[in-house]
């Protein structure tokens, strides 16, 4: 085009002579020419930009196929790697390293392919969701597989957005962590109950970590978990421990708080948790975890202006797994050994109730503590072992007794020293026991295709001094117990039982009620009393965004108890007085040493925002409940309360 022009105004010159006019007409056609080679430059670099965008766009889309055929192919060969593992050397077709594959295309006629083929060019069908029966075998697990090549399925798909795996069947580890296997990495065998599924309130009291607040630093892998909680309680008795119940201080009607509603709200149990986790080689991992929230109450702690509740520890415990040789090591402060599990034994799959309340549930069974515990797993993760040594502690009762600084005056005139209130960076106004030797605490868990089922026991130590005139001697008690639970998945992934309890001597702190663990004999040694407590609930997630429960739960404890030179001693003596606990600011006096509390209650949980931003959810409960005591002069009058619960959480990691 830019040639044909100067041609052309060549010719014109000459044919007008050089004329003005033709001076004019060269300026007009020169600057003509200079616009349209300057549009066309500006063109070609549109033009290139245009291509490269489009080919990066190309290479974007090859990356996000090739990622998703990774994801795939490495999917399948966890499944057949676990496959192989449980079904052993039986036959030569299951000795392929590819058989469960095969014969899933065998089974298929072609419908299913790996994406490897596919990223070869070869056209392929793959399925977004394969469903298998609740015997099939995960990716994850160690189960095997049912009878039959052609039965098997591959659980395992891609998520819609073809970065991640997703598993279609329920309670396996994938359904656990969603869309990323960093969480849970220990694995267990397909029992229908299946880990905690990461969402739920459960989850989230035993420590569940998000997937969204996920980092590489190096080889090291950190999780961010936790949430911000808003609770409220209303309840009919007066009883200054926000949404922790306290049930002992449940009062009796010569106690005007009997008679006036409470309503208590706060932020304080809002939740921040950190795992970090560091893959030594493909089959054992080491991780640390961090949880900590807002409950503990301070000293300047007050009710009407700051709310200044303190920063305290729930959890920090460092974690050892080797899945090959089913060995697992955690040292640190984490939920006792004690506290019912869900699928093996393992930290962070431990059986919570889903309530509001921060006491959990009378009944329940859990302490977290320092320990150093080790377990061994077998026959492919189905049978658990746990040794655990843990920090103990003895909850002294001395009604009758003078007591102070952990010093008890004996009526022969004798002190027994069973501990002392806390000094430096201890709370000086608790009093801390003295101990002889950790808890020991022992666990063997079982998981079949249908079930999780423990069996447990302790051993207790309490320990005290005798101090007559200026010599003593120590004694040592033993006090223990035996107990046991189960989940019974009544649906698979929709409703299940729960059951739990504990009995014995001298371990009545593992209950939610905190009843005494022993009281004096009248030679001043620990005098370790009878307690069981037991609890039972139904948990239904009627879709994936609610989840409903109800829960029955129950602590009772024994007597003990001694009459000397006109003195009543001991826990529930008969010769106390309850005459007074009826009267309102009766001049009697209501001893109430408490023998049991039970406690009723139901309530749901609403996830009604989940997203990129993570998760809203809104809960509510009802809660009954009943506290009774040992007879004394007077009788055994009881004691109610009744309470509603609301919470609002936001979880961004989840």
């Amino acid at each position: 085009m830019g040639d044909y022009l100067i041609l052309l105004t060549f010719r014109m010159l000459r044919s007008l002579r050089y004329s003005g006019r033709a001076s004019l007409f060269l300026g007009t056609a020169l600057g003509a020419l200079s616009l349209s080679t300057q549009a066309r430059a500006d063109d070609d670099i549109v033009s290139r930009m245009e291509q490269e965008m489009s080919r990066l766009q190309a290479a974007q889309a090859h990356v996000q196929e090739e990622q998703r055929a990774i994801n795939h192919d490495m999917a399948i060969l966890k499944a057949e790697i676990a496959r192989h593992h449980a079904s052993g050397p039986s036959t030569a077709r299951a000795d392929s390293p590819h058989a469960e594959q095969i014969a899933s295309q065998e089974s298929h006629s072609g419908h299913i392919a790996t994406a490897s083929m596919r990223r070869h060019g070869i056209k392929t069908v793959e399925p977004t969701e394969i469903a298998g029966s609740g015997h099939d075998m995960t990716a994850t697990s160690g189960s095997a597989p049912i009878h039959g090549a052609h039965t098997r399925r591959d659980r395992v798909s891609l998520s819609p957005s073809g970065r991640d795996l997703i598993d279609t069947g329920k309670g396996s580890e994938l359904a656990v962590v969603g869309h990323r296997a960093e969480d849970v990495l220990v694995h267990f065998a397909e029992n229908g109950v299946g880990p905690h599924p990461r969402e739920t309130v459960g989850a989230q009291s035993a420590g569940a970590i998000g997937d969204h607040g996920v980092f590489h630093l190096g080889p090291v892998t950190l999780m961010l978990g936790g949430f911000v909680d808003t609770a409220v309680v209303l309840e009919n008795r007066h009883i200054a421990s926000d949404t922790f119940n306290y049930w002992q201080d449940m009062p009796y009607p010569n106690e005007p708080r009997y008679h006036t509603n409470n309503f208590t709200g706060g932020a304080r149990y809002s939740r921040l948790s950190l795992l970090a986790r560091g893959n030594i080689d493909s089959e054992s991992t080491i991780s640390g975890f961090f949880e900590s929230d807002f409950g503990a109450g301070a000293v300047t702690t007050d009710p009407y202006e700051s709310n200044s509740y303190s920063f305290r520890l729930r959890q920090a415990y460092l974690a050892y797994d080797d899945n090959k040789e089913g060995w697992h090591f955690l040292g640190g402060q984490a939920w006792s050994l004690l506290t019912p599990g869900r699928a093996g034994i393992v930290a962070r799959q431990e059986s919570l109730p889903e309530t509001i309340e921060a006491s959990m549930l009378a009944g329940q069974t859990w302490s977290r503590q320092w320990q150093v515990r080790i377990v061994k797993d077998f026959f492919h993760h189905r049978l658990w072992t746990g040794l655990s040594i843990e920090n103990p502690a003895t909850l002294y009762d001395t009604t009758g007794f003078s007591a102070s600084n952990g010093a008890v005056s004996m009526p022969n005139g004798s002190t027994v020293t069973i501990g002392e209130n806390g000094v430096g960076l201890t709370n000086d106004t608790s009093m801390f026991s003295n101990e002889i030797a950790p808890d020991v605490i022992g666990k063997v868990a079982y998981d079949p295709i249908w079930g999780h089922y423990e069996m447990e026991g302790i051993l207790h130590f309490p320990h005290d001094r005798v101090t007559m005139g200026h010599t003593g001697h120590n004694n040592t008690a033993v006090g223990g117990g035996a107990g046991g639970s189960m989940i019974l998945p009544l649906i698979p992934g929709k409703v299940e039982l729960r059951m739990a309890g504990l009995a014995g001597w001298g371990i009545n702190r593992y209950g939610s009620v905190l009843l005494p663990d022993a009281t004096i004999k009248a030679s001043g040694s620990p005098d370790p009393l009878f307690g069981i407590q037991a609890q039972a609930g139904i948990i239904a997630h009627p879709n994936p965004r609610i989840d409903v429960y109800g829960y029955f739960g129950t602590q009772r404890v024994g007597h003990s108890y001694f009459n000397e030179n006109g003195g009543a001693y001991g826990y529930g003596n008969p010769t106390y007085s309850n005459a007074g606990c009826l009267q309102e600011l009766s001049a009697l006096s209501c001893t109430a040493n408490t023998r049991g509390v039970s406690e009723v209650t139901i309530g749901g949980w609403w996830r009604f925002f989940k997203g990129k931003f993570g998760t809203v959810e809104a809960g509510t409960q009802l809660a009954y409940a009943r506290r009774q005591i040992w007879s004394g002069i007077g009788g055994d009058p009881h004691t109610s309360m009744s309470q509603i619960f609301f919470d609002f959480r936001y979880l961004p990691f989840q």
